[in-house]
């Protein structure tokens, strides 16, 4: 997008883009009649349309601001307009959530700083050097229409500003990263949500120090509210930190999960209480409701009527024996850290060398716990350590049974992190071990390297529909059928779980 075309153009321009578009009507019969690539392109090209849009709506709404800087005050745009600040203004005459403005100004702010290297006070004309420098690649690939201002922001939110710890310099390197993964030609994963949990994933590397303290900063945030509502209901809102939620998930899954298609059961009992979920007339929120509600006035060791198991809800933190020691606690785990390849039936380690903590992650969150948190649990709750095998594995049974084991299970959940499915977001709790080689068909065998987690979902499109897995040392691909893709090239499937991805990373180093 120039940045210095003079006005008659912008008018001209902007208004044949316009024009251009208008004489496109998005008439459903004309979609319908596309085939899948056509219609795959089309959509490819209006979100290139609609990217490019938002790097100017994002200039005009910095613009807009500058114009209505509060040293201006009423004689400012956005007050003589009748609004408060360039966010109430922008609200109201483009029609987007009070969200949505505030992010379109924020990026247009941004541009304006980073593209110009500062901003000047239109009333006293003083100048002031941009505020976040290091945006620099991501503010230019917004006005080139490679990026859009929602994935901006969340690049923005999740590597923050710079402190003691971090410089401009390593949060510049940061963007330009996440810029060119975001970017690149036939990117995946690089929706704002994804970039957002990356970018949070990335100041964790580059500020390890200072998890402990974003830690505390989640844990005081945490609240519950309730609300009476004028139709004679009441609104709770319960803001978790990590560690509540992680138990708190726990227990909302293990009471809604076969309502909502979570994991099948060959236990006879547990699958009969499954299916009475499944069957059951209630919607799963009325479910999770009536069960919180049972819970709260029962306590923690609930009736198996409410709950897929008794007891209270389980909290599991994974930490990596090559990088955390645990002395004086007991350690339940797929291995023993003493003795890699355990399997008692109490899972339990005596690990003898002095205690040395890095940092550890619940199961299922990608946020890291500082070690103090790890101390904590380890004395009175679950922490699993995972070892790592030569081949990079937790976990091997072979074919002494069909069925994967619930330590197995274990195992599968901490290195897959979930449905290993690209794109999909199940927990683990949420999926069934597939295994890679079917036990009837292929002779498969019942080992954590030859198995992987599939939401029933997933697994059922896998089984039904012609797909094949295919593991190449640790790594697991997917193989899609002619149908799909012709040549069959295999597509990487990675683990969504980041503790797994820095045990293996801390046993190469």
């Amino acid at each position: 997008m120039p940045t210095t075309a003079p006005a008659p153009d912008l008018i001209s321009g902007s208004t044949a883009v316009r024009d251009a578009i208008a004489s496109v009507p998005p008439s459903v019969d004309s979609y319908r009649d596309l085939d899948d690539a056509q219609l795959i392109s089309l959509q490819q090209t209006w979100m290139e349309n609609q990217r490019a849009g938002g790097a100017h709506l994002a200039v005009i709404a910095g613009e807009i601001d500058r114009r209505s800087a509060p040293s201006l005050g009423s004689a400012g745009l956005a007050q003589r307009s009748g609004h408060r600040t360039a966010e109430a203004f922008v609200q109201a005459t483009t029609g987007v959530t009070k969200r949505d403005a505030i992010d379109t100004v924020r990026a247009g702010r941004l541009i304006e700083e980073v593209t110009t290297g500062g901003s000047v006070d239109p009333a006293s004309g003083e100048f002031t050097e941009s505020r976040e420098p290091w945006m620099r690649a991501a503010a230019v690939a917004v006005t080139a229409g490679r990026l859009s201002t929602a994935q901006l922001a969340s690049i923005r939110n999740g590597l923050g500003g710079e402190t003691a710890n971090v410089t401009r310099e390593m949060l510049a390197v940061a963007v330009n990263r996440l810029v060119a993964d975001a970017t690149a030609i036939g990117a995946v994963g690089s929706d704002a949500d994804r970039l957002f949990r990356r970018a949070r994933e990335l100041r964790d590397e580059l500020d390890s120090a200072g998890i402990a303290d974003r830690e505390q900063e989640r844990r005081d945030a945490r609240s519950l509210r309730i609300y009476a509502r004028p139709n004679g209901m009441y609104r709770l809102v319960w803001e978790m930190d990590p560690e509540t939620a992680a138990g708190v998930i726990d227990l909302r899954d293990r009471m809604t999960s076969p309502k909502l298609g979570g994991v099948r059961f060959v236990d006879p009992s547990l699958a009969a209480q499954a299916e009475a979920i499944a069957d059951d007339p209630r919607s799963a929120d009325q479910i999770a409701s009536d069960g919180f509600a049972h819970l709260l006035r029962a306590g923690a060791d609930a009736d198996d009527s409410e709950l897929l198991g008794s007891g209270a809800s389980e909290v599991h933190v994974l930490v990596a024996a090559t990088v955390v020691d645990v002395t004086g606690v007991d350690v339940k785990g797929p291995h023993s850290p003493s003795t890699p390849g355990s399997q008692d039936e109490q899972g339990v380690s005596e690990p003898s060398s002095p205690t040395r903590f890095g940092h550890g992650y619940f199961e299922g969150q990608s946020d890291p716990v500082s070690r103090e948190t790890v101390e904590r649990l380890a004395c009175s709750g679950d922490v699993v350590i995972a070892t790592i095998g030569p081949d990079g594995q937790p976990l091997d049974l072979g074919r002494d049974a069909r069925l994967f084991t619930k330590k197995q299970r274990r195992a599968l959940a901490i290195r897959d992190g979930g449905c290993r499915w690209g794109g999909c977001d199940r927990p683990p709790s949420w999926t069934e071990a597939h295994h890679l080689k079917h036990w009837l068909r292929d002779h498969g065998e019942t080992n954590v390297r030859d198995g992987i987690l599939l939401c029933k979902h997933h697994h059922l499109l896998l089984h039904n529909n012609g797909w094949e897995l295919l593991r190449r040392g640790s790594n697991y691909y997917l193989i899609p059928p002619p149908t799909i893709d012709p040549e069959q090239k295999p597509v990487a499937m990675e683990s969504k779980s980041r503790a797994w991805k820095e045990f293996v990373a801390a046993r190469a180093s």
